[in-house]
C-alpha cells in the first residue's frame, strides 16, 4: 500500500494532524510507542474513569474529542511502535511487536512533542528522585501517587499543576520548593499586556496559587543551591532560601525545569535548528506550515517550539493542510481559507507563551551544575569532566562524547545534550548555538538484533524525484 502520510507521535499535534489528512483523503498512518494515542499529556485519556478524569482537571479530559476523532477516522494507527530510524527519502524504520519493519510515504510529518528538561543537581541519581512528569503518568495510568514525604522542586506551570492533582489525590506533599529567580518577575511583566490576550491559561494559573496557598504546604520561592541527600536512596532536600539552609525531609523528590523539544528525529535527519534564549532548547527551523527544507519533512507540535497542547493541536492542524496541498489534494485557496481558525488559534495560543517562558525561564545554575555531578547517567560522567574536556580543546558535545563516551549510553544523549552544550559554551565563553548539539545516529533508542535480522528490508518502492503522480 502506497501511503501519502507517516505522522510519528500520537500526541495532540499528530493526532489532529493525522485525522485532518485523513478527512482530506490522504492514506495516512500514525505511529507512536504508546499502547494508545493521546501522547504524553493525554495518556490514557480515551480509557480512564471519570473519578480520574475530575482529578487530572478539564484540560486533560479535553484530549477525549481528539481520540474519538482519530477512533473514527480511517488512519491506520500503529500503537506500541517505536522509531528508530528514518532515511532523507522518508523511509521510516519501526519496531512493532518485536519485529522491525520499513514504511515509506510521500510525506512525513514529525509531532514527538517535549520531554522534561533535565535537573542535574547533587544527588538526582538516587533513588526516590524523579521528574514531576513520572508523577503525573502514573496518575493517568494507574491512578497511583507516590508513598511516603514527596517534595516538589524546580520551576514551571507543570510544577504547579502536579502539586494540585497529588493533593487533590491524597498524596503527602510536604513542600514546594520553587527556583525560579526573583528576576523573572519584572521580565515577565513586560509580557502580560500580550498574554492577557489569552486569558485561559492566566485564570486557571490563578486558580492553581490559590490552592496551593490554602494547602498548607510549605512553600519556598527563589530557592537555590538544591541538592539531594540520601545513603542508598533520597531523604531530604537541602537548599538555600532567603541566604538560609533550609533541610527539608523527603522520601521522594520530584524535580522539574520545564519542558524542551524532543528533537532526536530532526537531529537525525540533519534539519537546521536554532538555539533559544528564551526557551533555553534547540528548535528545528521550517515555514510557517510546518515544512522544513528537507522536502517532504514537516514538523508539528512541542517537538518544533513549546507552545502547549492547544497550540499543538493548531499547528498539526495546519501541517495536515499544508501537506494536503502539496500533494495537489486541495488548492491554495481552499488551503488558506481552511487554516484560518486554525491560525487564529495558534496565535491566541502563543500569545501566552512569552509571559511564561520570562516567569518561568529556569535559573542559569540549572546548566551549570557543580563539577561532582553526574551529568550523563548513562557513562556516568560529571560536570566537571566536561569542563576539563572543554579547557582541553572540546569545541562540542561530539568531540567530549569521543574524549568521554558522554551521550553514548542507551539514551543517545537525549538527557545530557543541553546540559552539556551549555557547559561547554559557558567554559569557552561561546553561545550554544556555536557549540552545537550531539550528532544522532540510528537506532535512536536500543532495539533487539533479532527484529534486524528478521526484517524485510525491501521499503515500499516511492519515486524520489519528486514525481508523485502515480
Amino acid at each position: 500500500m502506497t501511503h501519502d502520510l507517516i505522522v510519528i507521535g500520537a500526541g495532540p499535534a499528530g493526532m489532529a494532524a493525522a485525522t485532518t489528512a485523513s478527512e482530506l483523503g490522504l492514506k495516512v498512518v500514525l505511529i507512536d510507542e504508546q499502547a494508545r494515542a493521546g501522547g504524553q499529556i493525554y495518556r490514557n485519556v480515551g480509557i480512564v474513569d471519570e473519578t480520574v478524569k475530575t482529578l487530572l482537571g478539564p484540560d486533560y479530559a479535553a484530549g477525549r474529542a481528539l481520540v474519538n476523532r482519530l477512533d473514527r477516522s480511517s488512519v491506520d494507527v500503529r500503537s506500541g511502535a517505536l522509531v528508530w530510524d528514518i532515511a532523507q527519502d522518508r523511509t521510516v524504520s519501526l519496531l512493532s511487536a518485536g519485529l522491525s519493519e520499513r514504511l515509506r510515504a510521500h510525506h512525513v510529518l514529525i509531532a514527538t512533542g517535549a520531554m522534561e528538561r533535565p535537573s542535574p543537581v547533587p544527588g538526582w541519581t538516587l533513588p526516590g528522585v524523579m521528574n514531576a512528569g513520572a508523577a503525573q503518568i502514573a496518575l493517568k495510568s494507574g491512578p497511583s501517587i507516590p508513598e511516603g514525604k514527596i517534595v516538589l522542586a524546580g520551576t514551571g506551570p507543570l510544577l504547579l499543576l502536579v502539586a494540585c492533582q497529588l493533593l487533590a489525590a491524597g498524596a503527602q506533599l510536604e513542600a514546594l520548593v520553587e527556583t525560579a529567580p526573583r528576576a523573572n518577575l519584572a521580565l515577565a511583566l513586560r509580557a502580560l499586556p500580550g498574554a492577557l490576550r489569552a486569558p485561559k491559561p492566566l485564570i486557571k494559573g490563578i486558580r492553581m496559587l490559590a490552592t496551593l496557598r490554602s494547602s498548607g504546604v510549605a512553600w519556598y520561592k527563589h530557592a537555590t543551591d538544591l541538592a539531594i541527600d540520601g545513603d542508598h536512596r533520597a531523604r531530604s532536600l537541602k537548599f538555600l532560601h532567603r541566604d538560609k539552609k533550609v533541610v527539608v525531609p523527603a522520601d521522594i523528590v520530584l524535580l522539574h525545569h520545564g519542558v524542551v523539544s524532543n528533537t532526536q528525529i530532526t537531529r537525525l535527519l540533519r534539519l537546521e535548528h536554532s538555539w533559544s534564549d528564551v526557551q533555553l532548547g534547540w528548535h528545528p527551523l521550517h515555514d510557517g506550515w510546518g515544512a522544513s527544507k528537507l522536502d517532504g519533512v514537516w514538523i508539528a507540535g512541542d517537538g518544533a517550539a513549546i507552545d502547549g497542547a492547544r497550540a499543538a493541536e493548531a499547528s498539526g492542524s495546519i501541517a495536515a493542510l499544508g501537506i494536503a496541498h502539496a500533494l495537489g489534494r486541495i488548492s491554495e485557496a481552499d488551503r488558506n481559507d481552511r487554516a484560518k481558525l486554525w491560525k487564529r488559534k495558534l496565535a491566541r495560543e502563543r500569545a501566552v507563551r512569552p509571559f511564561l517562558d520570562a516567569l518561568y525561564r529556569p535559573p542559569r545554575w540549572v546548566g551549570s551544575p557543580p563539577d561532582e555531578t553526574l551529568v550523563c547517567r548513562c557513562e556516568e560522567v560529571t560536570a566537571g569532566r566536561i569542563r576539563e574536556m572543554a579547557r582541553m580543546g572540546c569545541a562540542g558535545p561530539n568531540q567530549t562524547k569521543f574524549f568521554s563516551r558522554c551521550g553514548m549510553g542507551p539514551c543517545q544523549g537525549r538527557l545530557c545534550g543541553i546540559t552539556v552544550t551549555q557547559i561547554l559554551a559557558e567554559v569557552r565563553d561561546e553561545r550554544p548555538q556555536s557549540i552545537g548539539a550531539y550528532r544522532v545516529r540510528a537506532p535512536i533508542k536500543p532495539i533487539p538484533l533479532h527484529s534486524l535480522a528478521a526484517m524485510n528490508v525491501e521499503a515500499q518502492e516511492l519515486p524520489i524525484d519528486g514525481d508523485f503522480s502515480e
